[in-house]
């Protein structure tokens, strides 16, 4: 968390968070957030763009959206997904950021010194 002098979240508060962290422990979830992150796309074609069963988009995509993580939208037969809230990049850049100062750091710890 920030070194910023917050308000401490409620227990209601950190499970909800908890909640929301354990939506995007999936790592099927975060490849079709990132299919997702260019714009809308169907079903069919996020299964085309990921290589997953549609049994499995399906799942995933209905837990990302109950999480108000995905909105959609009903054209005819099919339904078209994208991205509620652009912020939830964000976080995984601010993440991925994490791990890449941790892989340095690991790294520099078995690079000979001159």
């Amino acid at each position: 968390m920030s070194t910023r002098k917050k308000k401490s979240l409620s227990p209601k508060q950190l499970e909800a968070v908890a909640r929301l962290f354990s939506v995007l422990s999936e790592p099927s979830r975060l490849v079709l957030l990132q299919a997702l992150q260019p714009g809308p796309l169907t079903v069919s074609e996020l299964i085309q763009a990921c290589g997953m069963k549609q049994a499995n988009v399906s799942k995933h995509l209905a837990v990302l959206f109950d999480r108000h993580l995905l909105k959609r939208e009903r054209n005819g037969a099919s339904v078209r997904y994208e991205i509620a809230d652009p912020m939830i990049f964000s976080l995984c850049d601010l993440v991925c950021g994490k791990m890449e100062r941790d892989a340095k750091r690991a790294v520099a710890l078995f690079e000979p010194e001159i």
